[in-house]
């Protein structure tokens, strides 16, 4: 049974944490790949960037429903939520628009389990790990490959 270390991708292209949204974008266009690993400055995995990522980022600040009640105020959507919409369209680098805490697999991950994760978590990238350290990494198209075989 192929598991995802006889599937992954070795070369792992990355961006850092300081990656500015324009070399990101133009790091989507020139490889064709819609999904990136994040990577702090020690190399370390720290998440994945989408394509959908960055698209979303300019979509339009929702502005909370508010209504006053005897000199009260109620917002009808957390503040916190708020900050979350603005923090993403005044976002300029990877660090602030990532998804932070990836789906992982192991190399050992058969090619079931992978499609299981992808499926149950709606990811398209899974990076592989192994003793703490990224090995590799397995797209949706990885996947589709292996089933041909």
């Amino acid at each position: 049974m192929l598991t995802a270390r006889d599937i992954m991708t070795t070369e792992i292209v990355s961006v850092r944490l300081d990656t500015s949204l324009k070399e990101l974008a133009t790091k989507f266009f020139e490889t064709r790949f819609s999904n990136l690993p994040v990577l702090d400055n020690d190399g370390n995995l720290v998440g994945v960037i989408s394509e959908t990522d960055l698209i979303e980022q300019h979509k339009p600040l929702h502005i909370p429903t508010v209504m006053t009640l005897f000199d009260w105020v109620f917002s009808f959507s957390s503040e916190k939520s708020f900050q979350e919409e603005v923090d993403r369209v005044t976002a300029t680098t990877v660090g602030e628009l990532y998804s932070k805490e990836p789906i992982i697999c192991s190399p050992d991950a058969t090619v079931r389990e992978l499609a299981t994760l992808m499926s149950e978590h709606k990811v398209h990238l899974l990076p592989v790990v192994e003793n703490g350290k990224m090995i590799g990494l397995v797209a949706r198209l990885d996947l589709i490959r292996a089933m041909e075989d």
